[in-house]
């Protein structure tokens, strides 16, 4: 049979109560009641309940993840510079999977707050604004991947804006001119801030975008490969294409492949994202711009940590993306 701590109290000649309040460290128990208590403790090998343990402590060391897509591969790096920012340890983590659901996400919030977590760090699927949950809940809230829609929210987004910037820089430090970008769903921000950096960087160097200032369309190799082909069919000077994801430009790579056109030599190509099994064997392998998104995870859990420490920083915070180069835009002699 199991040892209680009510055994341990009753050896110790103790209440309960104050045999919880030895062993927990409390101030309210005298030196020597304590050292009776930790001996009686020892006496039986008495091993404290962790979760009785964290009702008589005000944090437990848990913290929830609420995810809206788990199998979205942009929520698993996040997920994982979390987890590596809260210490292998140190920190339990409960995991919890909406699944894009309203109603289960309330109920994961109910699960996580009877289970005590002292922080919830929220994951969303896009980096379109959502709906914040803050409201009502009793512990500090921090978003990842999709920002809060609410400016008292602290959350985490990548810098999509600056994406579509160093895109095109990256292609005119190349010698590149005629550049075009072909784009994702227009109802996704990461597509309309990544149009809105790519149309301001070539306007600083008194340039437009081929075509328009970005083509919508789909998130998939076949909207690269169709969406390349009228760039070509318009007759157009083209010497360089953005392409809003790593998905879409295989696809443009594919279609300059197939009609004899040369990358770089001919036209340069970069992605975004930076999907390495896509970016690494592509043909060649694909310049792309890496959203840096475990250095997100790991930004959004030390600011969830602080928060419960009590100090919180709300806003949105727009974090730096990088540029991968490959040889899809090396430099041509």
């Amino acid at each position: 049979m199991a040892v209680t701590l009510s055994d341990v109290a009753k050896l110790a000649g103790v209440s309960i109560a104050t045999a919880s309040k030895a062993l927990n460290g409390r101030d309210q128990v005298k030196a020597s009641t304590r050292e009776r208590v930790f001996a009686a403790a020892q006496t039986l090998n008495f091993t404290p309940n962790p979760f009785a343990k964290a009702l008589n402590e005000r944090r437990t060391g848990t913290i929830g993840m609420l995810s809206s897509d788990l199998d979205n591969r942009f929520v698993l790096p996040v997920l994982l510079g979390a987890e590596d920012a809260f210490g292998a340890g140190a920190t339990s983590v409960l995991l919890c999977d909406a699944r894009g659901d309203a109603v289960r996400e309330q109920h994961h919030l109910s699960t996580l707050l009877a289970r005590r977590v002292d922080g919830i760090v929220v994951l969303g699927r896009t980096t379109n604004p959502r709906p914040s949950i803050t409201a009502g809940i009793p512990v500090p809230v921090v978003y990842a991947y999709a920002p809060s829609d609410s400016a008292e929210d602290t959350s985490f987004t990548p810098d999509n804006y600056l994406a579509g910037r160093l895109a095109v820089e990256h292609l005119l430090d190349r010698g590149r001119g005629a550049i075009a970008l072909i784009n994702g769903e227009p109802s996704y921000s990461a597509a309309t801030d990544r149009a809105a950096g790519a149309r301001d960087a070539m306007a600083e160097r008194g340039l437009t975008l081929e075509g328009s200032d970005g083509l919508y369309g789909q998130w998939t190799e076949s909207w690269g490969r169709q969406c390349t082909a009228t760039l070509l069919a318009s007759g157009r000077p083209l010497d360089g294409i953005v392409a809003a994801s790593d998905q879409i430009a295989r696809g443009v790579l594919d279609h300059l492949r197939e009609v004899g056109l040369r990358v770089p030599e001919d036209v340069a190509v970069i992605g975004m994202d930076n999907w390495d099994i896509l970016a690494q064997s592509a043909r060649p392998p694909l310049s792309s711009i890496d959203m840096q998104l475990q250095e997100l995870g790991r930004a959004a859990a030390r600011a969830l940590s602080t928060a419960i420490g009590g100090a919180s920083h709300p806003g949105v915070n727009r974090l730096p993306v990088r540029v991968v180069p490959r040889e899809s835009t090396a430099s041509v002699k």
